[in-house]
């Protein structure tokens, strides 16, 4: 549940605090495809007035205390980034709680180290290398959301045949808006012409690659959907009561109903 500090215009900084989380609303996290603010990791929300504008102070959690170090780095840089944009902030304190690394975490955002400056040798990659990845694969899951609901609903459709499927051919709706904004972020043409099953670069496929094609594809979206799911409900275990701050279903993704998951037993639980 997100703590608002009393304050003398209660108000004023309630809203305050809204835009502080519609802010968040922007941040994903990079291996689920989701805001974080959908996901419930946005523990709290603190507002104060300093003497050059508004103190902003966040605390994120995370299902489990051993997530990826570097996802959850990428998740609270971006948080501070997405923060410190807001006019009027003067200063923003993004913590991240209950993580393994989260001393180290936290003490590289408080001076600005940059990822590699907190991790040094440990960090393989940048954050931007980090981010292209996990863009190409959101791109790749919300393509083959949009194709398979193209198949359910035309029966007479071959799944060879999707790959002269056009942007045009596509219904209007939460799936195709999200494929065209993946697709701007890969600078990938959203014209109605363009075709939809494509890699990253845009690059088509032949005729005969298009079966293998759909289906790596639709492997990396139930991977996402399947993680998503998975992380909703280690969430909901480690911290009571923060289903409350979890959207009921996130953009695009097929229903939890859809996924079929073995019970897990989290010894550490956090009220």
């Amino acid at each position: 549940m997100t703590d608002v500090q009393t304050l003398p215009a209660p108000r004023a900084v309630l809203l305050e605090c809204e835009d502080v989380r519609h802010a968040l609303h922007a941040v994903q996290d990079p291996e689920l495809d989701e805001p974080i603010t959908d996901l419930g990791f946005v523990r709290s929300i603190d507002v104060t007035r300093g003497v050059g504008g508004l103190v902003v102070s966040v605390h994120l959690r995370l299902p489990t205390s051993f997530c990826s170090p570097n996802f959850a780095y990428l998740m609270a840089s971006d948080s501070k980034d997405a923060i410190a944009a807001m006019e009027g902030v003067e200063k923003v304190v993004v913590e991240l709680d209950d993580h393994h690394d989260s001393d180290l975490i936290n003490a590289g955002l408080a001076a600005d180290a940059g990822y590699r400056g907190t991790f040094r040798h440990e960090a393989e990659d940048s954050l931007d290398e980090l981010r292209w990845t996990f863009r190409k694969k959101a791109h790749t899951a919300a393509m083959e959301r949009c194709l398979t609901e193209l198949l359910r609903a035309d029966r007479d459709l071959a799944e060879t045949d999707v790959g002269g499927i056009r942007l045009a051919d596509l219904s209007a709706g939460r799936s195709k808006t999200a494929l065209l904004r993946r697709r701007e972020t890969l600078g990938l043409p959203t014209h109605p012409n363009a075709v939809v099953l494509v890699d990253h670069e845009g690059h088509t496929y032949a005729p005969e690659a298009v079966s293998m094609a759909l289906r790596r594809a639709r492997s990396t979206r139930i991977s996402i959907d399947g993680n998503a799911h998975f992380c909703r409900g280690l969430l909901r275990t480690r911290y009571a009561g923060s289903e409350a701050d979890q959207s009921v279903r996130p953009e695009g993704a097929e229903p939890t109903s859809h996924h079929t998951l073995l019970p897990v037993a989290v010894k550490e639980i956090h009220p």
